[in-house]
């Protein structure tokens, strides 16, 4: 396994490798196709509310969403890249933003107030994000100051968390960080201080903790915020190096083990490449680990012929196995995995946003409480600070 930062397949197995040629030869059908668009006239539509917007709407897209609204992306990455895009173009009057909540959140803190920052579902959040509220990390800090460790541990926030969470990381001298600079982060914060506060998904504090900064596995302990001093006792917050907020991603979450075994037995010597998300025990599984960009740029390098089962959202699986149908590349699950709150915004809501937009009306706008948003960007501006 390295994680680094820069046979037969049954019908049951997402085939996704050569493009849907290969699945029809093999009587295969890849269960993963969403339906089309009951309305014909969205894409003509979504054309028509486009052009009519001009330079005045930038419009984002997440990897992870659906092809249907990736036609109409000025630009696509992961939550931060493009946060910083939505930043670099102070012209535009509207950022629409197809992703989830805390995507939007960030490039509304990383845009100018004459900027208006539209989702077009406000129902697309984050299951991770949402399992750390302000509330909670407040009342769990006082728990670490009890136990005598505030003072020497810097919280430090994934990028999928709230705005709240950010501000909150930034008002304690924390800094956010993304799946492919975690570890830089890591490094910073134990320059600082003694130990870390790690938020919101223990999977990828974990990970970077015990495999790039070799902190021991018994050093790092989760905090459950649903239990009574976080489900941990004094001594152990005093001999822990990483406190783990007990969070994780619903769709990096379902993957085993056993799923990566599976797939080695089913297709010879297939690459096994995942998300930092993943859990444990399939990080260390696999012979590549790395952020969605790594996976992307992983996967273009990639010679003719090869195999790869990877572990991150099917629309993105999909996308790539499309691109490279010179390779396999199938999903490492069984089951098919969408990010449901991603999977929110389709065309329609899409057609919606941009329609009203051309007409003057801006909806589902997202803004973040002054406050709120500054402390979040000093935890924003410390990871673009690092090294």
């Amino acid at each position: 396994m390295t994680f680094t930062e820069p046979a037969q397949t049954p019908s049951a197995l997402l085939l996704l490798g050569r493009g849907a040629d290969a699945a029809s030869e093999r009587g295969v059908d890849c269960p993963g196709e969403l339906p089309p668009a009951s309305d014909p006239s969205l894409v003509a539509r979504a054309r028509a509310a486009r052009d009519t917007l001009g330079e005045r709407a930038f419009v984002l897209g997440h990897h992870y969403q659906r092809d249907e609204v990736i036609q109409f992306a000025d630009v696509t990455g992961d939550s931060f890249k493009l946060a910083r895009d939505a930043a670099a173009k102070p012209d535009a009057e509207y950022i629409v933003f197809c992703g989830v909540h805390f995507m939007a959140e960030s490039a509304d803190i990383l845009t100018a107030d004459t900027q208006a920052v539209v989702l077009p579902d406000l129902a697309a959040g984050c299951s991770m994000a949402d399992m750390a509220n302000y509330q909670q990390v407040v009342e769990a800090w006082d728990v670490l100051a009890d136990a005598g460790v505030a003072d020497v541990t810097i919280p430090i926030t994934y990028m999928n968390s709230s705005a709240a969470i950010k501000g909150f990381t930034g008002e304690h001298g924390g800094a956010v960080c993304t799946s492919s600079n975690a570890e830089r982060a890591l490094r910073w914060a134990f320059d600082q201080a003694d130990k870390v506060l790690f938020l919101p998904d223990q999977h990828l504090g974990r990970n970077t903790a015990v495999l790039q900064l070799g902190i021991p596995l018994d050093e790092c302990v989760v905090f459950n915020p649903h239990k009574r001093d976080g489900g941990l006792t004094v001594q152990q917050l005093r001999d822990a190096k990483m406190i783990l907020w007990q969070g994780h991603c619903s769709v990096h979450g379902r993957f085993t083990a056993d799923n990566v075994a599976d797939v080695r037995r089913r297709i010879p010597d297939v690459n096994i490449l995942v998300h930092p998300e993943c859990r444990h025990d399939v990080v260390l599984a696999a012979d590549l680990v790395g952020s969605t960009e790594f996976i992307i740029r992983t996967l273009d390098a990639a010679p003719p012929g090869s195999s790869w089962a990877v572990g991150t959202e099917l629309n993105l699986v999909r996308r790539l196995a499309d691109r490279h149908r010179d390779k396999q590349v199938v999903f490492l699950e069984k089951t098919v995995c969408y990010c449901s709150t991603m999977n929110r915004i389709d065309l329609p809501h899409l057609v919606h946003s941009l329609e009203s937009l051309a007409r003057g009306e801006v909806v589902n706008r997202i803004t973040v409480e002054r406050r709120i948003a500054e402390h979040a960007r000093q935890a924003l501006d410390r990871m673009l600070a690092l090294p």
